[in-house]
């Protein structure tokens, strides 16, 4: 067994912070939640609401880092503030649904807009069909893409180093080039105004099949609710910042490197975010009709498939935009999954050097990363990728993300108690104020998508409490 080895720097580290977070969610989300809440400024308040959050979260993460700068990252934290019972909750979750379900949705992302250029690789291409269940030709090379992430990342840290470095840093330029061309070179100034006259209108729009618009009035509290149920698309887009901490093993001075790079990453990730919003603006109008023919009729709420980006695109390049867009997509989602791939798991090897988990998980291959964990996951999120649609899998990621945010924050009180005598090099910004406002907050969000989105948030906890006889079963084998 080979031993891991410090090949990740400050700018590695702050890379996969942001590489991870951005995949294919800021492209497509605008729309439905444009649908969810009906005005301008409601919509980019979300994409404000999520980031700060995201932020708020990161600071909070820094404190919890600097005390455990270990390869397993939250499962750590979780495991020393609690139980673990809580730790293995969470490392299961992650496996069952979390990461392996947002690997196996980018990957069919990615495989989508590869579609677009090849066809051959189309969702309307059904490969394979018994009964109800299909196989089509972009589940397939969806498989194919982690496959091919998890063989060079089986291959040493240095390959995926390699990714991460090209990918991440062509989406961010991309990105900042968006975002200069749609505000300041192409922007169209009639649209902005327009769509400034109706900023703070809101209502629930809803399209049927035949293309009419039903237009719903939310009260004061139907807004919050509303506002709750589209946090889910900004909130998704915004996560897996958290990855760095997985492996912490592997970065140089990890106690100062993760929380710098938990700050810098999530900060440059949610700014780039409200700017592409403020951008979609200055090109599309806000509301538009789903029978329109063109980008413009449609508006950023009814843009062809949700694709508010390559609509956007479309006002800046014209025809090409289609092809560019389905690139930048394409390298986004790539480089998304890498990110995951590369850190998830790290949380199942230390759950294996505890005992929880498959015994080979533990050791690491001659190229000194975890192999046998990594083609395990890929077995897993292969699968996944046949479950169902995109939304189901973001809906039912983010009610379990969520939760366990909220108790790892709440595990910073716990160990202040606990360890009160504990290094720590860095210490949560705001403390306590910061942190209780994020618990507050988010726990409301649990709470409106347990009412709001029943079929998928009660479903999510009950994916959690599942590792319940599940953690016995690896404590009585481990006995």
């Amino acid at each position: 067994m080979s031993e891991q080895k410090k090949s990740l720097n400050l700018l590695d580290a702050t890379l996969i912070v942001s590489g991870s977070m951005i995949g294919s969610g800021i492209f497509i989300v605008s729309a439905d939640m444009a649908r969810t809440v009906g005005g301008p400024g409601w919509m980019l308040l979300l994409w404000v609401i999520a980031g700060l959050l995201t932020i708020f979260a990161a600071l909070s993460y820094g404190e919890l880092a600097g005390m455990f700068p270990h390869a397993g990252g939250q499962y750590v934290y979780l495991r020393e503030a609690y139980h673990p019972v809580v730790g293995f909750l969470y490392g299961w979750s992650l496996f069952a649904v979390v990461q392996s379900g947002t690997i196996a949705a980018v990957a069919v992302a990615f495989a989508k807009y590869t579609g677009v250029i090849f066809p051959v690789f189309s969702e309307n291409n059904i490969l394979y069909t018994i009964g109800t269940f299909k196989i089509s030709a972009a589940q397939v090379l969806g498989i194919f893409s982690i496959l091919l992430l998890t063989f060079i990342n089986a291959r040493g840290i240095n390959y995926g180093k390699i990714i991460v470095r090209f990918f991440t840093s062509t989406k961010l330029i991309a990105l900042f080039g968006l975002i200069v061309l749609g505000i300041f070179i192409c922007g169209n100034h009639e649209i902005w105004n327009e769509n400034l006259k109706h900023f703070w209108d809101f209502g629930a729009y809803t399209a049927d099949e035949t293309g009419k618009v039903s237009f719903q009035k939310l009260t004061t509290l139907g807004l919050l609710a509303a506002i709750g149920a589209g946090l889910v698309g900004s909130l998704f887009s915004s996560d897996a910042w958290n990855n760095v901490t997985f492996i912490a093993g592997e970065i140089e001075n990890p106690k100062r490197s993760i929380p710098l790079s938990l700050f810098f990453g999530t900060v440059i990730v949610i700014s780039l975010y409200l700017l592409v919003n403020v951008a979609y603006l200055f090109l599309l109008p806000f509301y538009g009709d789903p029978l329109a023919t063109t980008a413009l009729g449609k508006g950023i709420m009814f843009a062809e498939k949700d694709r508010v980006a390559t609509a956007s695109a479309m006002q800046i390049f014209g025809a090409p935009a289609t092809i560019i867009m389905a690139v930048l997509i394409m390298v986004s989602t790539f480089g998304c999954n890498n990110g995951i791939v590369l850190s998830s798991v790290r949380v199942y090897q230390a759950m294996a050097k505890d005992g929880l988990f498959f015994d080979k998980m533990k050791d690491n291959n001659k190229f000194g990363v975890p192999g046998y964990a990594l083609w395990v996951q890929f077995a897993w999120a292969g699968l996944l990728c046949f479950s169902g649609k995109y939304g189901d899998l973001l809906n039912y990621v983010m009610f379990a993300v969520m939760l366990f945010y909220i108790i790892t924050i709440v595990g910073i009180f716990v160990l202040r108690k606990k360890m009160p005598d504990a290094e720590r090099p860095y210490k949560a910004f705001g403390y306590p104020v910061v942190p209780i406002i994020y618990i507050v907050l988010v726990s409301a969000f649990c709470l409106n998508l347990l009412i709001t989105k029943p079929l998928y948030s009660w479903p999510g906890l009950g994916i959690v409490l599942l590792g319940l006889p599940i953690y016995y079963f690896w404590k009585h084998k481990k006995a």
